[in-house]
């Protein structure tokens, strides 16, 4: 528990489900009041909103498209009719397809770098606006992924946006790192998410996902809220441009374990 968390305020993009909904609980438990967004799973919103209050935590639900600006917008009016403040922005909503390369449709890349990366841009544009505006700290941080690094074929759509929440993440840490605001990812590995429900279901496709992680286990969506909780807190201080993987040691190049190569 981080003491200086208590009474501060949070936007969760993509927050009804998946990591954005194990962030959103962490964050109440933490004594944040949370706007859990979501663009069209209207119940997993509002069923998380019902969790996070039964832990006695404070949320509400917000709907937005977070490729524009408008919905971006309306998030951070949410956070300020709703708890009076922002303190803290998690860029965490994100879509993926796989789809061979030249088979790609140009409007399937366009959705995919327009929630996973302009998303990421609009967000943090409106938070770093609210915060300079007020003369406030703060706190943004991206919801990366492994792919950050790691090359993915038939996924060059996700992974290139994942490379570019990377550098987008550094670049404005530095630009405003004298600013009194921070600005971190994450990047989860494989993570027992809903969207990776049917996947892992299937022994094999676990087994083939496991033997690529040095920990040999898929990670749960608290470890990444760990995380955000941590960066979000005053114990990560001096910590600002990075991205922090929670991945049981999947960017470690995991083939040359054992002296292989």
């Amino acid at each position: 528990m981080y003491d200086d968390l208590k009474g501060k305020a949070a936007v969760i993009t993509g927050g009804s489900r998946g990591l954005g909904k194990a962030v959103a609980e962490r964050f109440a438990r933490e004594g944040i009041s949370v706007v859990v967004d979501y663009h069209s799973d209207k119940a997993g919103a509002d069923q998380a909103v019902r969790d996070i209050r039964a832990i006695g935590g404070n949320a509400v639900a917000a709907q937005a498209d977070i490729s524009t600006e408008e919905g971006v917008r309306s998030l951070l009016d949410a956070s300020i009719a709703n708890f009076g403040r922002l303190d803290i922005w998690v860029n965490n909503a994100g879509v993926e397809n796989q789809v061979p390369t030249h088979e790609m449709s140009l409007e399937n890349w366009n959705t995919v770098i327009g929630v996973n990366l302009t998303g990421v841009f609009l967000g943090s544009k409106y938070a770093l606006e609210y915060f300079l505006g007020r003369g406030v700290p703060g706190n943004i941080i991206n919801m990366s992924s492994v792919h950050e690094i790691i090359p993915w074929p038939t996924f060059a759509h996700y992974a290139a946006s994942k490379g570019g929440v990377g550098m987008f993440t550094k670049s404005i840490a530095m630009e405003y790192a004298s600013r009194n605001i921070r600005i971190n990812a994450i990047g989860p590995g494989a993570m027992n998410t809903p969207i990776n429900a049917e996947k892992f279901s299937d022994p094999k496709a676990l087994k083939q996902t496991t033997d690529m992680i040095p920990m040999k286990r898929i990670g749960d969506p608290e470890d990444a809220a760990a995380a955000a909780a941590w960066l979000a807190s005053a114990e990560s201080k001096y910590v600002t441009g990075i991205t922090l993987y929670v991945d049981g040691g999947m960017t470690l190049y995991p083939s040359f374990q054992d002296g292989k190569g």
